[in-house]
């Protein structure tokens, strides 16, 4: 049976998760998670991924992300290679580290966020010698347990800083001072009352995690891919669109926006048009976030996301500010046309 094809679109949430071949171990000692954790860093980082948390088992790993630029594989291809490679010349093996490909859920940005967190973060109690100890004691090893996210959640440590935790954390309903606080609660709340519904979604979704609605979206989504990659023969859905410059992008957003062209790669504080030229950047031209970043002047991959999420924060009642978008868009493809026909 063919396998279900990926749904990738431009700010979709995943539950993704890893694991070892044949159930191996993934992880023999803390230098590996050390390293693991530090490339997933990087990866974040050069693909524009908004790593929302993640836990990292003996012989599995479970990610929550969103990716703004619709490029999961592209991120998990990076992590997952340069992890691997890692991991067979230190331990002086080859082959295949990972079973398969990774497995990848739909998450509803809502209440389900939440509730999945929660079974992320609790997944190094629910392993075997640890699940039977009491509630006291399973409450410490949480706590304690270095190699997920949940401790700088709870504010037990600093955070890692390639996370971002606003989104699972604004979901708690708190003002912002409270939130770490009720989102402890909430999850070891969940070492004793288990969310037997949420359990019984999560792993009988075929489509998502989310509610009736959200998995019908998601359905359509699949039914439209796959009848596209039937009529042009490519299951992989590779783009072979013309990939516009540079130069032409920001030309296009320039004129879009009435500014000039170098003021785009100045710093300047809430500057729609140099965030409407990150967006083009990586659209028009396939640009990865942490080259946008370099070009534009804004640092790292991770601010160039930031300033995507305000753009599109913006964009949700700026009429002006998507019209100017899409003409700096049309002229880009005009150029493009132009340039194709020569």
């Amino acid at each position: 049976m063919a396998r279900k094809l990926r749904v990738e679109f431009e700010g979709a949430i995943y539950h993704v998760t890893i694991r070892g071949v044949e159930r191996r171990w993934i992880f023999r000692d803390d230098a590996d998670r050390a390293r693991f954790v530090k490339r997933l860093g990087e990866a974040v980082d050069e693909c524009g991924v908004r790593l929302y948390l993640f836990a990292c088992m003996r012989n599995h790993v479970h990610l929550l992300c969103e990716t703004p630029q619709a490029n999961l594989s592209s991120f998990m291809h990076k992590l997952q290679t340069a992890y691997t490679v890692y991991y067979n010349l230190r331990h002086r093996r080859a082959g295949h580290l990972m079973q398969g490909r990774f497995g990848a859920q739909l998450v509803s940005g809502d209440e389900y966020l939440l509730k999945l967190s929660r079974y992320i973060h609790l997944n190094p109690v629910f392993v075997r010698g640890i699940k039977h100890l009491t509630l006291e004691e399973r409450v410490r090893h949480l706590r304690d347990y270095p190699w997920s996210s949940y401790r700088g959640y709870a504010g037990l440590v600093e955070p890692y800083d390639f996370m971002d935790e606003a989104p699972v954390l604004a979901q708690t309903g708190v003002p912002a001072k409270k939130q770490r606080q009720a989102y402890r609660r909430f999850v070891e709340t969940g070492l004793a009352e288990s969310d037997e519904e949420f359990l019984t979604l999560l792993k009988t979704s075929r489509w998502g995690i989310g509610n009736d609605v959200f998995q019908a979206e998601i359905r359509d989504l699949h039914t439209v891919r796959t009848l596209n990659a039937r009529r042009c023969e490519d299951v992989a859905f590779r783009c072979l669109e013309p990939v516009a410059t540079a130069e032409t992008v920001l030309d296009a957003v320039a004129g879009a926006f009435g500014v000039e062209r170098a003021a785009l790669q100045r710093r300047q504080y809430g500057c729609a048009a140099r965030a409407a030229a990150a967006l083009l950047l990586g659209r028009s031209a396939g640009m990865n976030q942490r080259d946008i970043g370099s070009l534009l002047g804004m640092g790292t991959g991770s601010a160039v996301c930031r300033q995507l999420q305000r753009l599109r924060d913006r964009q949700a009642d700026d009429h002006a500010l998507n019209e100017q978008i899409e003409c700096a868009a049309r002229t880009i493809a005009c150029v493009q046309a132009a340039s194709d026909a020569k």
